[in-house]
């Protein structure tokens, strides 16, 4: 069991390349209406937060927690020379690696110096199909969960008699055995770790009580699943899962609106689980997507851009804009992309040092420029 206040951290990537102009809306700017003639949100949609930027209009539940300054806004964030691409731009997020091809992914890295020793199977717990490339590492275990109530071995098995003969030769396939080769016995301890991270986390479901009401959906049954898992105190650090897709080509107006409505809604019901739980300020949340969109619409939606927005959320969070916001002006576009100007790896860096309490550097390979988003008097 960890201590009551042990800190963890839960991402959420917005698969797909978010919106950013009409996430963080410059309503009162002349170039994002012109830009955008056929998907521009006006300024009696949009929730205002400072007289000239606002939250689109779903984000109402975020809002909320920006009004307790507990949301730090990321602007003009991405990475040296914006590569449009889904597959590549993504990876460089997961890996914090822009120049090469890494093999390990930077949770993957961090969940390695957390538990060096893979004492717990649980460090990381992944919500969702697969597992992103950010939390793979070479020999550490990472459970993956697409939904905790009906997380486990086989199932399918119903009957307890049944049950234990299978999961006895389970043991016995899987478990320790010197005689075999380094291939099979990496299986065992895999099938080992499997077995053990299925018993805990089904404990964690089997506990949790909530008064909170989330919504059947995808992001709200994650959250709610992680909410389960952090109230168990089971020793979890690193909580992973997705919301998208926000490749919004088309029909921008109405699949944004609805990506922003489930995910802004779930995390108000998150946060006010965690509340109740007395567990707010030992829970930071990131919201990270591979890169923003142009500036100009494409008729119906828009295409793949660079410079985007990223959020950091909790009761520890120190709440404002950070970074620069990017200047719509023709001469300041990057091909008619938002121009990046704040390295993702400050935010990740920002995370380890003052949030986790690890250091960065052999994490992301150098030292990168920190914010003082953390309120670390709390």
């Amino acid at each position: 069991m960890i201590d009551k206040k042990e800190k963890s951290l839960v991402v959420i990537q917005l698969s797909g390349g978010n919106d950013a102009m009409n996430t963080l809306v410059p309503y009162t700017n002349g170039i994002y209406h012109d830009s955008r003639s056929a998907i521009h949100l006006t300024e009696d949609k949009i929730i205002d937060i400072d007289g000239s930027l606002g939250f689109h209009p779903e984000m109402g539940e975020i809002k909320k927690l920006w009004d307790q300054n507990k949301v730090a806004v990321i602007n003009g964030i991405g990475y040296p020379v914006p590569n449009r691409s889904h597959f590549r731009s993504m990876d460089i997020w997961h890996t914090a690696e822009s120049e090469t091809i890494a093999a390990d992914g930077w949770l993957g890295r961090t969940i390695r110096e957390i538990d060096p020793k893979h004492k717990n199977v649980v460090t990381a717990v992944n919500f969702g199909r697969g597992l992103p490339r950010a939390l793979v590492c070479k020999d550490v275990p990472v459970a993956s969960v697409g939904d905790l109530n009906t997380y486990g071995l086989m199932p399918d098995i119903k009957g307890s008699v049944q049950r234990e003969n299978a999961l006895n030769y389970f043991s016995r396939m899987y478990g320790p055995n010197q005689g075999r080769d380094a291939i099979l016995n990496t299986l065992g301890e895999n099938g080992v770790s499997a077995m053990t991270g299925v018993d805990i986390l089904s404990d964690a479901n089997s506990k949790y009580s909530s008064s909170v009401e989330y919504a059947d959906n995808p992001i709200s049954n994650n959250l709610k699943d992680i909410a389960k898992v952090i109230f168990a105190n089971v020793g979890t650090k690193i909580y992973y899962a997705q919301q998208g897709s926000f490749d919004t080509h088309a029909g921008e107006l109405f699949n944004h609106a609805k990506l922003w409505k489930d995910l802004s809604d779930a995390l108000g019901d998150f946060f006010e689980d965690l509340r109740e739980h007395d567990k707010e300020n030992d829970v930071t949340v990131l919201l990270f997507s591979e890169f923003g969109r142009r500036i100009e619409d494409n008729g119906s939606g828009t295409d793949h851009g660079s410079g985007g927005v990223a959020f950091v959320l909790g009761g520890s969070v120190k709440g404002g804009f950070y970074g620069e916001l990017p200047s719509l002006e023709l001469s300041e576009q990057v091909e008619g992309d938002m121009k990046y100007n704040n390295d993702f790896r400050g935010t990740y860096a920002t995370l380890l040092d003052q949030w986790l309490g690890i250091d960065s550097v052999p994490i992301l390979g150098k030292n990168y420029e920190q914010h003082n988003f953390i309120n670390t008097g709390i």
